[in-house]
């Protein structure tokens, strides 16, 4: 029998990504969805032939769901996860799981204290070519894994969108992203878990640089450097300003782990995923990096027989996000040159 499922937040990540996900998974079955905004909500069910959609958050949690996936805005996270709490109802959350320490360790017990399960939404562990990089490395196929490079760099859809007039605006969904932490606090938050999931080890220091391309708050283009406890490094690059205002936009996305005996390299504009071992040359089949599907998949899973191995617990994502918003942060007073606060968009 399918677990009845609703979803808060009916924006473009629910749209594109978890929507279309929980309406091909065997085990799930989408009920209702809820956002503030009684349009969206309303829109959003007649995409995609949902049967309900409130705007009304009680009325929503009695629609008779058994699980909720959360897609909203990091903001509203803390207040969307208390009330899967009342509700003593189990939830998906995407990221960043909280604004801050305090929120999530707030989310956290609060889920802990209605008996009900809390996980992160990192949908990049469940590309097949991610799970085959974990597999890769537990196997020792590239020896002990001692330097990771990931990649990251483009242009979040780029500054500007021309309106129908053929006026050109500040693009919102790139504005929003920057103002709601820049790119390490959002996109930069899958490089890290991934870094995690891949070594089974833990992040013991971190320290991140950063660079302004544009004057917001936060850097546009990042570097954050992590320690492993197992003596590991990560090097995340991410940038939203690469290529952000060229004709012609290009994107670098790559993963390179090295090892003792090798390198895995997964590279997304050439589509290629491979290793140099001492055993000689490999080639894998290629995925793109997100699979929202394998990740509700598991998600069904994990709620029908009571446990995950695989989808990363609201503490792992806490500890993520914390990493991600601290680093940045520390970039930020370190900067050099203070601009005024009239010059900052805030």
């Amino acid at each position: 029998m399918s677990i009845k499922t609703g979803l808060m937040g009916c924006g473009m990540v629910a749209g594109y990504g978890h929507i279309p996900a929980i309406l091909e998974t065997r085990d799930l079955q989408l009920l209702a969805v809820y956002d503030p905004n009684e349009e969206s909500a309303r829109e959003m069910r007649k995409r995609w032939n949902i049967p309900l959609a409130f705007s009304d958050e009680t009325a929503f949690f009695k629609s008779g769901i058994e699980a909720v996936t959360i897609t909203s805005p990091a903001p509203c996270h803390l207040a969307n996860v208390l009330a899967c709490a009342r509700h003593r109802l189990p939830a998906l959350c995407e990221k960043p799981l909280a604004m801050n320490a305090a929120d999530g360790g707030v989310m956290i017990s609060a889920m802990k204290k209605a008996g009900a399960t809390l996980h992160a939404a990192f949908c990049y562990r469940f590309s097949p070519s991610a799970l085959k990089i974990r597999e890769l490395v537990r196997a020792g196929a590239i020896g002990d894994v001692r330097s990771l490079r990931l990649i990251y760099n483009w242009n979040v859809h780029g500054k500007f969108k021309r309106e129908a007039g053929g006026t050109s605006v500040i693009q919102q969904r790139r504005e929003d992203r920057m103002l709601e932490g820049g790119p390490m606090v959002d996109c930069g938050t899958h490089q890290i878990d991934l870094a995690v999931f891949w070594l089974g080890s833990k992040v013991v220091a971190y320290s991140g640089q950063g660079a302004w391309v544009e004057n917001y708050e936060a850097p546009d283009h990042m570097w954050l450097h992590l320690d492993h406890a197992n003596g590991a490094h990560t090097t995340v690059e991410i940038s939203y300003s690469y290529h952000h205002t060229s004709r012609n936009a290009r994107s670098e996305f790559v993963y390179e782990l090295i090892g003792t005996k090798g390198v895995l390299r997964y590279d997304r504009a050439a589509q290629s995923f491979t290793m140099e071992n001492d055993k000689g040359s490999h080639v894998f089949d290629f995925h793109p990096e997100k699979d929202f599907s394998g990740l509700y998949r598991e998600w069904a899973g994990s709620l029908l027989q009571g446990g995950s191995g695989l989808l990363a617990t609201a503490e792992e994502g806490l500890d993520v996000a914390d990493i991600a918003r601290k680093a940045t942060e520390e970039v930020i007073r370190r900067r050099k040159i203070v601009p005024s606060a009239d010059s900052l968009r805030r």
